[in-house]
């Protein structure tokens, strides 16, 4: 059993993680602004309100973790397409120091397919849309993921393709030669499953795994 915080953990894929390390028999603390509207209670759950920009406040959520779950992302419609986006550097600047500070060195980062050197590994449909939606977004994730990188700490980024709110199936492809990277779909609980993998398992150290159906 790990003592596990979950970064954006009120929705979406940090949701779902809540739920399965929960199930796994880790203890969890859920990070987010929005943490008390969390609709679940469990005697090993602590919910924290909080932002994720927040040097401060993250650091103290660190104190006792033995990793940390990074599942940030923009509500739909954030203003994608034309205005500056900076969140996901900016929260990993912070988490990145407030780790340092606690003595945390487990990060198991969820980025995206098309950051990093995934970019142009979707074919040209995929990518006129990329470019058209996703472009600063994933500019700014690139940034994210280079700053983890360059840290010393024991890191995984995970970079799932298109999501969407699917059943939890535990069926999966997990991509980490560049080669075998291709778009698709997989679900935001079966993306979750395999980050509660990685809490025990170090297999992807180091790596840059794609997650697809």
């Amino acid at each position: 059993m790990s003592i596990v915080i979950v970064l954006g953990a009120s929705r979406g894929i940090g949701l779902e993680t809540v739920n399965q390390a929960l199930d796994s028999d880790h203890q969890v603390k859920a990070f987010a602004r929005s943490a008390n509207d969390i609709a679940i209670t469990h005697p090993a759950l602590t919910k924290i309100a909080g932002d994720a920009l927040d040097e401060q406040a993250l650091t103290s959520a660190l104190q006792g973790v033995d990793v940390v779950i990074q599942t940030l992302g923009l509500k739909p419609g954030a203003g994608m397409i034309f205005d500056k986006v900076d969140l996901f550097s900016k929260a990993t600047r912070a988490l990145l120091s407030a780790m340092g500070r606690a003595k945390v060195k487990r990060l198991i980062a969820v980025t995206g397919f098309g950051a990093g050197n995934s970019r142009n590994s979707g074919g040209p449909l995929y990518e006129i849309g990329f470019n058209i939606f996703l472009r600063r977004a994933y500019s700014d994730k690139d940034v994210q993921e280079s700053l983890i990188r360059q840290s010393d700490l024991d890191w995984t980024i995970v970079r799932p393709v298109i999501l969407y709110d699917g059943a939890h199936t535990g069926r999966y492809h997990v991509l980490i030669e560049p080669r075998r990277w291709r778009i698709g779909f997989v679900s935001r609980a079966n993306v979750a499953d395999f980050l509660v993998k990685q809490i025990d398992d170090r297999a992807c150290l180091g790596k840059t795994p794609v997650i697809t159906g």
